[in-house]
């Protein structure tokens, strides 16, 4: 990749950077509302609202870490895409994220409340999804780390 391409990605990769801080804002305000509904027998219309909007909230960030913000950073590393695996776990050889085993979680986490259809299921992934979020964001930190020392980023 040319160095004016570099330059061109790397702003694309701040736009997704500044968007991915607020999905993950907005995800934490979500397992905070959902951790005072707690756990019980029966809940509202209005806490299953908050559960779907919490496990909405995850997939969106998690998607737009792993599916924009890391790809940009695996094109500006000029590295070879691999299968999704394989990339967590070089992403954590290169100090890029913390956990190659917890983004596989985060990830299998996301395709299974993608593809859960019956809203008591994902009642019952809540607290997985709040568990899951910590690991999520933790990874997310690291790689901010990593950006702003090669000074990709600013903050």
């Amino acid at each position: 990749m040319k160095p004016d391409k570099d330059q061109n990605l790397i702003l694309v990769l701040r736009s997704e950077w500044s968007l991915l801080q607020a999905s993950l804002n907005t995800l934490q305000m979500s397992v905070h509302k959902c951790r005072i509904i707690g756990s019980k027998e029966s809940y509202t219309f209005e806490e299953m609202e908050s559960f779907d909007s919490l496990t909405s909230k995850f997939n969106r960030t998690s998607d737009i870490f792993t599916q924009k913000v890391l790809r940009s950073v695996w094109m500006l590393l000029h590295e070879a895409f691999e299968p999704y695996i394989d990339m967590m776990n070089k992403a954590e050889k290169m100090f890029l994220i913390f956990s190659s085993d917890q983004m596989i979680e985060v990830r299998d986490l996301r395709n299974q409340i993608a593809h859960e259809y019956i809203p008591e299921a994902i009642r019952d992934l809540v607290p997985e999804v709040i568990e899951l979020t910590t690991h999520l964001a933790g990874n997310i930190e690291t790689c901010r780390i990593f950006l702003k020392t090669r000074g990709w980023i600013e903050f």
